[in-house]
């Protein structure tokens, strides 16, 4: 019989755009003893877990919980809840994740509408708005963090454009929950989907999502019809149930209210793991968070820019949790990322789509945004990009870096 080895993970510097190292805190959280779910000590960390989630998306939603899966089911959860076949749903497209929302709103039979910008910019307020008001479309979803691009795309205004038209504004902001401002109430976003392994520095498999009464009211009605069209006799091109069993909201929402309709048995230690990171996050502060990705985003540009390096992306519009860079002429982006990590135990990220083979994509998100981290991957950028034959001037990134912290510190109290 073969012997197995003991499972031994590598210890890295993960400074991509996810997943993110992970708390320790977190970790510890996830080897605490399992509880059944109905068990009433296990019930009052679901709700506790949702009072911090609304902390955290910045609402007074009664609807706060996650979904079980990575963050891709936060996403799938409320469109396939929202979208009824024949539905106009607007995708405004600015990178990889735009065209997700697009495949999935296709899968549920929307008549999808989008309007694209190059990769590498967002929409203004007006573009969109004129799109929304061109187009009538009963959902509009869109994505506030684009990790492809390193950009985020500006959300004010635009709920009230959706409000006045009577559109859902659903937002993915699985990139963006925990690092920069997510404002659902004061932005008037309807739903709003995060991810763990980001910013909130938690392992992948499960998906904090949010929605507002105009989302409840669509579910409920779409749960009165199914309940209505449980007659055998009624032909099936007049049922509109929601596609999905395990995605259903109207399902999920009863298994997170007091009634505990049994729906799925949920993930225990996951559900401690995304309580913990929250929990930390709160006691970090939101707007102390905010201020230390951007602390340490400017050190980190200060360094590339010194090492002569060339940002991609429009830097009015720069996502503050992703940095993107050009990969300098006759370099081979994967031969650098290989000896970053073979040397150093340094994983940075590649990019698809369009920017395949033309940038690397630096992640500062939660617990990897740190000095530490900054100055480790400058270091080492350097060191191997000397070692690949490139030129550039010795020692300043970190420099440039210490300098930036030197300077910003005074702003940044921990």
């Amino acid at each position: 019989m073969k012997a197995y080895k003991d499972l031994a993970p590598s210890l890295r510097t993960i400074m991509t755009p996810g997943p993110v190292e992970v708390d320790p805190r977190v970790l510890r959280a996830m080897s605490y003893p399992i509880l059944g779910q109905f068990d009433p000590e296990f019930t009052d960390m679901m709700n506790e877990t949702m009072e911090m989630l609304r902390e955290l998306f910045q609402t007074g939603n009664r609807w706060c919980y996650p979904i079980d899966g990575t963050s891709r089911s936060g996403i799938e959860a409320v469109l396939v809840s929202v979208i009824e076949p024949g539905d106009k749903v607007l995708v405004p497209i600015y990178g990889r994740f735009g065209n997700l929302l697009v495949e999935i709103a296709e899968r549920c039979g929307a008549e999808v509408v989008i309007i694209e910008r190059e990769w590498g910019g967002v929409f203004s307020q007006g573009e969109i708005a004129e799109a929304i008001r061109r187009e009538r479309p009963q959902i509009v979803a869109m994505v506030h963090g684009e990790t492809s691009t390193g950009c985020i795309q500006p959300l004010e205004g635009i709920g009230a454009i959706c409000r006045e038209l009577d559109a859902l504004l659903v937002i993915d902001a699985v990139a963006t929950i925990g690092g920069v401002p997510v404002e659902t109430d004061a932005w008037q976003l309807d739903a709003v989907i995060g991810g763990t392994q980001k910013c909130l520095s938690v392992p992948a498999g499960m998906s904090p999502i949010t929605y507002n009464e105009r989302v409840e009211a669509k579910i409920l009605q779409r749960k009165s019809i199914e309940r209505g069209l449980q007659d055998k006799n009624t032909p099936a091109s007049a049922k509109r149930k929601v596609r999905s069993n395990y995605f259903d909201l109207g399902q999920l929402q009863d298994y997170w209210s007091p009634a505990r309709l049994n729906h799925h048995t949920e993930a225990t230690s996951m559900l401690y793991a995304l309580r913990e990171g929250v929990r930390l996050v709160l006691e970090e502060g939101l707007q102390q968070r905010f201020a230390r990705h951007k602390l340490h985003e400017a050190a980190l540009v200060s360094g590339l820019c010194a090492m002569g390096l060339t940002l991609y992306g429009d830097a009015t519009c720069k996502l503050p949790v992703v940095t993107c860079i050009r990969i300098p002429d006759h370099v081979m982006g994967e031969s650098v990322r290989s000896m970053l990590l073979q040397y150093f135990g340094i994983e940075i990220a590649s990019s698809f789509g369009p920017l395949k083979g033309q940038i690397w994509r630096i992640g500062t998100m939660g617990f990897s945004c740190n000095q530490k981290n900054v100055l480790h991957v400058l270091g080492a950028l350097e060191a191997v990009l000397i070692w690949h034959g490139v030129d550039l001037p010795a020692g300043k990134a970190v420099q440039a870096a210490l300098a930036s912290y030197a300077e910003k510190k005074e702003e940044f109290t921990c």
